[in-house]
């Protein structure tokens, strides 16, 4: 009979899509693992059969997914670098030049900062010395995009600044904020938010003194007598 035919032809389509399912999950599982392992390890210590152990299969699971740790990592740091950049879009895009300078940086540092104690692979991936190039090349190159929008807008709040000092100050502020982060990452629970306000009052003290609160944008000059 006709419809029989039909109804198989309508149940083929399925079959492929859960299969693409499965393996979505079973390669979010796999990246999971690898990013334990990574933080734990290192990605040079690290070894596929220590992810697959971690991720509760075979080895030859792994392999039927990813041909080596390098594939892993790379995988692993596209993914958290998309992530990386949706962070800083987002903090920048909300960023109101109105505001004082310490809620200004709270705007823009407390998404970056939660970013990196969510994803501590996202450290060890990207500064690695042993790091795949594509993963390095690609955080360069927002690392630079990000710098140049940090130096303009320090030029919106130091119109008298020339091209040099605006770069040596987006440059020293990314210094101080990468290192801070290092040490918050080193820590957990009270110490770990202690590390944060440290890192805060350091990137504001060091920019109070070049910013003139009455001549930013949005803000009122108060005359006092």
């Amino acid at each position: 009979m006709p419809e029989a035919p039909d109804d198989g032809e309508q149940a083929k389509p399925a079959q492929p899509r859960r299969r693409q399912a499965r393996g979505e999950r079973r390669i979010a599982q796999l990246l999971e693992a690898a990013a334990g392992v990574f933080c734990r390890s290192g990605y040079t210590a690290a070894s596929t059969n220590a992810i697959a152990r971690e991720a509760g299969v075979s080895p030859g699971t792994l392999y039927q997914f990813f041909p080596n740790k390098e594939a892993i990592a790379v995988e692993l740091g596209g993914r958290l670098m998309q992530r990386w950049r949706e962070t800083h879009g987002a903090a920048f895009d909300a960023l109101d030049p109105a505001l004082p300078l310490d809620e200004l940086l709270n705007s823009v540092l407390d998404p970056l900062i939660e970013f990196n104690c969510e994803n501590p692979a996202f450290a060890v991936l990207m500064h690695g010395s042993e790091i795949p190039g594509r993963i390095t090349e690609e955080h360069d190159a927002v690392h630079s995009a990000l710098l140049e929008r940090v130096e303009g807008i320090l030029g919106d709040f130091l119109p008298d600044a020339g091209p040099a000092e605006l770069k040596r100050t987006a440059n020293m502020t990314f210094c101080v904020v990468k290192a801070g982060l290092e040490l918050i990452l080193a820590y957990e629970g009270d110490e770990r938010n202690a590390y944060k306000a440290e890192l805060k009052a350091l990137v504001y003290r060091y920019l109070s003194p070049l910013f003139d609160e009455t001549s930013r944008p949005g803000r009122t000059p108060i005359h006092t007598p």
